[in-house]
């Protein structure tokens, strides 16, 4: 299967799926944001890649506006060169809008993993030959206050169907592209890739979270990821 068509098994899976309060709100990028998101994985995604880069659901002002894994608007508009129309989610947070390409915000995390890959290799052409970036679920949720509830604070009956089927879906895009190494972005992403992979002859470790959540990163996320890869400063 091609990412595109693990993508779209993925969100028909997910479809079926219903979750109770704490959480009110569910974004489905690969629903209403499918346009930008395909456009993502057909022109920088396509062919094997020696690292993925795995991240564990969309933010409010990233993925959830672009339908891109830490779409900062402004990096995935003008440097990926992403400008497919979309669409707004069936139920909207009034704290959370969905305006898309016209979001004026800045995903501070997207912000810092695409600027640093943007100044390490220039080119996307050139990131894109060694790496790709995915999220492990494609799903926001959101509390009523607006606040994000992460995959990992859900209901465990909620919970369970849904790593199942985020499980088995990373499973398909490391047959896919085939990498020697999976560093999730963030714990979580790190422990469900081994908990997925268990079975493949994989080197899966963590990248530092670029979020402003994490006092290290704030400190300067770039020089993380740069050690964390294996790159000279």
């Amino acid at each position: 299967m091609r990412p595109a068509d693990i993508a779209l098994e993925l969100r028909s899976r997910l479809r079926s799926l219903r979750f109770s309060p704490p959480v009110t709100h569910v974004y489905d990028p690969l629903t209403y944001a499918w346009g930008p998101h395909e456009q993502y994985l057909r022109r920088w995604g396509e062919g094997p890649r020696e690292i993925l880069l795995l991240g564990m659901n969309p933010g409010p002002w990233g993925m959830a506006q672009t339908g891109v894994p830490f779409g900062e608007v402004r990096l995935a508009r003008d440097w990926l060169g992403l400008d497919a129309p979309l669409s707004r989610p069936d139920s909207e947070h009034p704290k959370r809008p969905v305006l898309g390409w016209a979001c004026p915000r800045s995903e501070v995390s997207g912000a810092r993993l695409w600027g640093w890959a943007r100044a390490r290799f220039g080119a996307p052409e050139r990131f894109f030959e060694r790496f790709f970036v995915l999220n492990y679920c494609p799903l926001l949720f959101l509390e009523q206050s607006g606040k994000n509830r992460t995959p990992d604070k859900l209901h465990g009956e909620e919970r369970t169907p849904l790593l199942a089927a985020c499980d088995e879906a990373l499973r398909r895009f490391a047959g896919y592209y085939r990498p020697e190494r999976v560093l999730g972005i963030g714990n979580f992403a790190r422990d469900r890739a081994r908990e997925a992979l268990s079975s493949a002859n994989l080197a899966i470790d963590v990248l530092p979270h670029p979020s402003p959540a994490n006092p290290a990163a704030n400190r300067g996320w770039a020089a993380l990821a740069d050690r964390a890869l294996g790159f000279s400063p």
